[in-house]
């Protein structure tokens, strides 16, 4: 007599975990059903007006916001381009490069090397704010795009993915036939390592792309000039200025929400990386 009832206990127990899911989902997404929603409201519909209710002034906020101060707001996203697209290309490169070097080759003091890099994972990025300020400064390159981009390049937690995903996709048999068939270290990994690679310096590069997109504490440390501002930075100038013109918050709302698209449009398209077979890049090689 027992047995229906278990059996519908095991069916009921995955009920439980899928709302704790469905409730974090809800979590992250009500800020952004808001932004999305509060973006279409016109000033005086942004404080009479019921929170989700869709307005009528998405158009003409992106208008006003295209045209404040001469279009100030596309050159932060402009700059936000370029320091998280140049900036996470870097740092998955030199990620690439060092998870390879730890993953497969032995030297001295290699265990000691990954023990710090853990320990920079594990570090704030707050602590490390100051200290570049001023090695910067000491360089004379603050308010510099340099200031902003040069930080990014090194990742601690890309080195540290890089080099847990060379261990399991790179095969020391592959190298290993790589160099008795005469290919030099360099050879070996753009041609046979990097491919297998592939997926999880895709997850590197988004990572820290929106990890450099979302930056705001380096650039409001290190800039002074707003037309070097990345997005985030100029929208808090705004949000600043809005205590003052209330006029300017539905800029900074409508501004947040088109700060999300390309987020949301570079993980649309890589995604799909993340389905490669680890060894397909060295059978195709």
């Amino acid at each position: 007599m027992s047995t229906p009832s278990l059996a519908a206990g095991r069916r009921r127990f995955p009920l439980v975990p899928t709302a704790v899911l469905l409730c974090g989902a809800l979590y992250c997404l009500l800020p952004v059903a808001w932004v999305l929603v509060a973006s279409t409201k016109s000033g005086g519909e942004l404080f009479s007006t019921f929170t989700f209710l869709p307005g009528s002034g998405f158009a003409d906020n992106v208008a006003d916001l295209s045209a404040y101060r001469d279009g100030v707001y596309w050159r932060w996203m402009a700059n936000s381009a370029f320091y998280a697209g140049v900036g996470a290309l870097l740092s998955t490169a030199v990620s690439a490069l060092s998870g390879y070097a730890l993953a497969v080759y032995r030297f001295r003091g290699k265990e000691t090397v990954f023990n710090i890099l853990l320990a920079g994972v594990l570090m704030p990025p707050v602590i490390l704010a100051v200290p570049q300020y001023l090695l910067l400064a000491k360089a004379d390159l603050t308010d510099s795009y340099l200031s902003v981009l040069l930080p990014a390049i090194l990742s601690p937690y890309g080195v540290y993915l890089a080099r847990i995903y060379a261990s399991a996709a790179v095969p020391a048999d592959v190298i290993e036939a790589g160099r008795m068939d005469g290919g030099g270290e360099w050879r070996i990994f753009r041609t046979l390592a990097l491919p297998m690679m592939l997926p999880g310096l895709v997850t590197v590069f988004l990572f820290q792309f929106v990890a450099v997109w979302n930056n705001f504490l380096l650039p409001y440390i290190m800039l002074g000039d707003d037309e070097k501002f990345p997005v985030t930075l100029g929208l808090y100038t705004l949000l600043q200025q809005g205590a003052t013109t209330p006029a300017l918050y539905t800029l900074v709302i409508t501004g947040a929400l088109l700060a999300i698209i390309p987020l949301i449009a570079l993980f649309l398209v890589i995604q799909r990386f993340w389905s490669l077979d680890l060894l397909s890049g060295a059978v195709k090689s």
